[in-house]
């Protein structure tokens, strides 16, 4: 054997050990998390402390492996040290607790410093290589602000703030990186990733894919309705648009061109479906569970509040890519021998129906009927998944006698058991990382008070005008939303924003929520950055300005509800009734009225179709906000008017063909 090939060998037993001790500590570690919920033995602070040292474990390890396949052995290098890093800090901290977090509080030894200087050089490491310069740039801009603020002209200035005080801030105090947003992930967030991986581990994803080929047999637009369906179901779960993107949309983008779309639009389609998954309840991203906790009040009033908004989206976006689709000539047909090689039987169908309907319906159960604490749901839901996900394949071999006996079929489900666990630890260390940053912006900026000074800036510059507050709001939503996952833009904004909408412009703190949250996603298809986008285009194969173009054409109606919202309060309600049942009808009409608008393939001429283009746009922004019934339903009516006239023009030439034809 040549010296290269022993070489060739050597690594790939490397890696290859890499990845089993990946998938053990990936075990070790929802052990861990299991365990605590169950029992809650320490501190709710202290678990939060050793999270973030286990789950970065995990982190490193697959990471490491990935970097070492790449054959990029510098990043591998560098990657280890930051980990470890914050994997000692978690452990020193944890092993130290009442000394830190009791006994010295706004005090650290020396060499407690030099670990919190460590912590923060790692975090900013592992930002950048996860989010990039954009986000590294803000965390680093929170960082100056903080220590350079009394150089800081204006409202905006503050006394600055020391070294010391800065780490005791973000680290040594345990209230920054480790703070409440951290707790949050660590108790709430984390079961429901893990209820995530054990789905696609158990197939999940594959029933909804063949349920939405039945689906396409009887829909025009079967195919695109379908990526939307799965890359929605899977994005409201994962939390980032951007990684659902990659992952949903190297197979809906490929589908969706196979079957004769242009490739922007296929595009388009995967970015708006991937982020409008991020409001869809009863996960919304992660979102949901940090509104509640902001607002105090139960979580299951969250995803009632969340109903009719994202009705409002997902009949829009389903208008919109059924015209866009059938506009395409597009056949939209989808073979199941394309995906898979066998049919399921009767039997087969209902049993993987009780494997993953008895979970969710746990979960529905607890969350809503019992009104369990979050926490609870997610632990009695993760172990119904658990006990089905493995029951249930088993009972089917017991009850059909195939050839797969019940034992190989038991050791089957328990690697795919073992695999969940994994790819929900994978899937979480991101959106852990990101949060646990943000954590610490979040405590920098409540030390230096930056969000009454920016309540005094939005008052100067919006000159006390609501609707001019709402736009600036969204802006920064907008701003602050790019490259990073829904929950963490939602909660900067949040922290920034909805004071000074409820404080100073009288807006009620539930309708604040969810204008920013619904502001925030806003950042994965708006141009010049539209991280969405670029995914999907680079998928795709398409030009990046042409598909945000499509994207925006699809999801136009966001745009508007963060403004809708502010001037039909009726629309966000802790509980559904006639009257927000009513208004929500409105919205939803105004907002299939500027798809319409937008994507139906008008035959009016240039002239004709601009004007009807531009009318109908027009008619839907204004059904969306004015806060007057009547000129709502005035609008409407015009819709119906623009609707018919355009179906007698249209009848009208066909009929005229037919009679010159003959």
């Amino acid at each position: 054997m040549s010296t290269q090939s022993a070489a060739n060998t050597e690594a790939g037993r490397i890696v290859s050990g890499l990845g089993t001790v990946t998938t053990a500590a990936a075990v070790v570690f929802w052990v861990f998390v299991l365990y605590w919920s169950s029992t809650q033995v320490i501190s709710k602070i202290q678990y939060a402390v050793l999270f973030v040292g286990a789950i970065m474990s995990v982190y490193a390890l697959n990471e490491t492996q990935k970097a070492l396949v790449d054959g990029d052995w510098v990043d591998g290098l560098v990657l280890l040290p930051a980990s470890v890093s914050l994997i000692a800090a978690s452990v020193y901290f944890a092993a130290n607790f009442e000394a830190v977090y009791l006994l010295r509080q706004g005090f650290a030894l020396e060499h407690e410093y030099m670990l919190a200087r460590m912590v923060l050089v790692s975090l900013f490491y592992l930002t950048w290589r996860e989010f990039g310069n954009l986000f590294l740039g803000l965390v680093v801009g929170v960082v100056l602000y903080a220590v350079f603020g009394d150089a800081v002209p204006g409202v905006l200035g503050h006394a600055g703030m020391g070294e010391a005080t800065l780490l005791q801030v973000t680290v040594t105090d345990l209230y920054g990186f480790y703070g409440s947003l951290t707790q949050l992930t660590a108790s709430w967030i984390a079961p429901f990733l893990l209820y995530a991986g054990l789905l696609f581990a158990y197939g999940a994803f594959d029933l909804i894919l063949r349920l939405a080929i039945v689906a396409s047999q009887f829909i025009r637009s079967g195919v695109a309705q379908t990526a939307v369906l799965s890359s929605a179901v899977i994005g409201s779960i994962n939390g980032s648009y951007t990684a659902n993107v990659a992952m949903t949309g190297s197979f809906t983008i490929p589908t969706m061109i196979e079957s004769g779309m242009k490739r922007h639009k296929a595009a388009g389609i995967e970015s708006v479906a991937s982020t409008s998954g991020q409001v869809l309840p009863p996960v919304m991203g992660a979102s949901a569970f940090v509104m509640a906790s902001y607002l105090g009040v139960p979580y299951i009033n969250i995803v009632i509040a969340g109903l009719i908004p994202a009705l409002v989206l997902i009949i829009s976006i389903a208008v919109a890519v059924h015209y866009t689709a059938i506009a395409d000539n597009s056949t939209q047909e989808m073979e199941f021998d394309d995906y898979f090689d066998f049919e399921m039987s009767r039997e087969e169908k209902v049993f993987e129906g009780l494997r993953f309907g008895i979970p969710f319906f746990v979960l529905v159960y607890f969350l809503g009927v019992a009104q369990y604490t979050i926490m609870t749901s997610a632990l009695y839901t993760v172990y119904s998944m658990l006990a089905t996900g493995i029951l249930m394949p088993i009972a089917q071999r017991l009850v059909d006698g195939s050839d797969t006996g019940p034992v190989q079929e038991a050791v089957t489900q328990i690697r795919n058991t073992v695999g969940g666990f994994r790819e929900g630890a994978i899937t979480l260390a991101p959106i852990a990382i990101i949060l646990i940053v943000i954590s610490g912006v979040v405590n920098i900026f409540s030390t230096t008070g930056v969000p009454a000074k920016i309540a005094l800036l939005m008052i100067n510059i919006s000159g006390g005008v609501l609707l001019f507050a709402v736009l600036l709001g969204m802006a920064v939503a907008i701003v602050m939303g790019i490259g990073m996952p829904t929950v963490a833009a939602y909660v900067i904004v949040a922290i920034l924003i909805v004071p000074t909408f409820v404080s100073d412009f009288g807006i009620a703190a539930l309708t604040a929520h969810y204008t920013v949250f619904y502001a925030a996603i806003l950042a994965g298809i708006t141009p010049p950055v539209a991280t969405a986008a670029v995914v999907a285009s680079g998928i795709a194969g398409a030009n990046f300005w042409r598909t945000c173009g499509s994207s925006i054409r699809i999801a136009a109606p966001l745009f508007v509800l963060p403004i809708a919202f502010v001037y039909n309060p009726g629309l966000v309600a802790f509980e559904l009734n006639l009257m927000t049942s009513y208004v929500g009808l409105l919205v939803i009409l105004g907002a299939v009225t500027m798809i319409y608008g937008l994507n139906y393939p008008f035959q009016l001429g240039r002239t004709g179709t601009l004007a009807a283009r531009t009318v109908l746009i027009a008619l839907g922004v204004l059904i969306m906000t004015v806060p007057n019934d009547l000129l709502k339903i005035v609008g409407i009516v015009a819709f119906g008017g623009v609707f018919i006239g355009e179906k007698m023009i249209m009848g009208a030439g066909v009929r005229e063909g037919r009679g010159m034809g003959e």
